[in-house]
C-alpha cells in the first residue's frame, strides 16, 4: 500500500471517562487507584499545557454563557484525548461540572462518568483551609481575570452563578461559600445526568469510604471496562491530603447549617432522592 507525505493513520477510538465531582472529593484518589491498577488507559487527574485544564478563565465563561472560548479549547482537547495512545483516556479533574459539562457531549458523545460524593462540610472544609494557606503564602498564579476585569480564585465558581446570586443578602464566610458552591456543583451533576441521559453511563462512588473498598473499586473498573495488572485492585496511593488533619468544629457544623436553611428549597430537593438517600449526613440537606 502506498503512504503519501503527509499521511498519518487513523487514530483508535478511545474510550472516555470523565467525573463529576467538587474539589477535595477524591479526585486525586481516583487518578491514583487508576494508575496504578488499569492497563492500557491514560490516567490524568489536573491536565495543564496543551490538554487544558478547563480551570480559571472557562469557569467565568461558562458562569456568563461565553461558550465559543470554551468550544476551542474542548476541540484541544479532543485531539489530546484521541492521540493519548490508549484504549481508555480517563481525566479525574473537578473542572468538568465547573466549567464544561454542557458542552461535553458534543465532543465526547459516548463518554462514561464516575459521579464522587463526599461529605459536604468535609468537602468546604477542606477546600477553605487550602484555599486559606494558598493565600497566606502567596502561590503565584492562582487567581486570573475575567471577562468584567474581576480577580477570582483559578479553581472554584465565580459567584456569579444564580446559587449565588440568591444569597446576596447574606455574608458568607468561606466555609459557606464552598457548601454552596458543593450544592450548586451537585445540582448540576443531576441536570446533566438527566438531560443528556447518562443515567446508565456513570457510576457513583461514595467517597472515601467506597474508594477505600477493593471490592467495590474492582466493580468501578468493571463498569468501565478497565483492565487491571493485578489479581486484586492495590489501594496504595497518595490521597492528596491536606497539610493538617481535618477537623470539623462546632462553629463549622452551625455554618454549615446557616446557610443550608437560606439556600432556596429548589436546591436543596435533589438531596430527597438518590444517589444521596441513605448517606449519614443527607438529612443536613433537607
Amino acid at each position: 500500500m502506498l503512504l503519501f507525505a503527509g499521511w498519518k493513520a487513523p487514530h483508535r477510538l478511545v474510550q472516555t471517562v470523565f467525573t463529576l465531582a467538587s474539589g477535595r472529593s477524591g479526585t486525586h484518589f481516583l487518578y491514583e487507584l487508576i494508575r496504578r491498577n488499569a492497563v492500557d488507559c491514560a490516567a490524568r487527574h489536573e491536565t495543564y499545557g496543551w490538554n487544558p485544564s478547563m480551570f480559571g478563565r472557562p469557569i467565568y465563561d461558562c458562569a456568563v454563557g461565553a461558550s465559543e472560548p470554551i468550544r476551542r479549547l474542548l476541540a484541544r482537547k479532543q485531539r489530546c484525548v484521541a492521540e493519548c495512545g490508549a484504549g481508555t483516556y480517563v481525566e479525574t479533574s473537578h473542572a468538568f461540572l465547573k466549567s464544561w459539562f454542557e458542552l461535553a457531549p458534543k465532543f465526547f458523545p459516548e463518554m462514561k462518568l464516575v459521579h464522587l460524593i463526599r461529605d459536604p462540610l468535609a468537602v468546604a472544609k477542606s477546600e477553605a483551609y487550602r484555599e486559606g494557606v494558598i493565600k497566606k503564602w502567596h502561590v503565584p498564579f492562582c487567581h486570573y481575570r475575567g471577562g468584567d476585569g474581576e480577580r477570582y480564585f483559578l479553581w472554584s465558581l465565580t459567584g456569579r452563578e444564580p446559587i449565588f446570586q440568591s444569597l446576596t443578602g447574606m455574608k458568607l464566610t468561606r466555609l459557606q461559600w464552598y457548601v454552596v458552591q458543593w450544592i450548586e456543583i451537585e445540582n448540576r451533576a443531576r441536570r446533566f445526568l438527566e438531560r443528556f441521559e447518562k443515567e446508565a453511563n456513570c457510576f457513583t462512588v461514595e467517597s472515601p469510604r467506597e474508594l477505600n473498598d477493593g471490592a467495590r473499586v474492582a466493580e468501578l473498573f468493571d463498569f468501565l471496562g478497565l483492565k487491571s495488572r493485578h489479581a486484586e485492585i492495590v489501594l496504595a496511593g497518595r490521597r492528596n491530603r491536606g497539610w493538617r488533619r481535618l477537623e470539623i468544629a462546632a462553629e463549622d457544623r452551625l455554618e454549615f447549617e446557616e446557610v443550608v436553611r437560606a439556600v432556596p428549597g429548589e436546591y436543596r430537593e435533589i438531596f430527597r432522592g438518590p444517589p444521596y438517600a441513605g448517606m449519614e449526613w443527607v438529612e443536613l440537606l433537607r
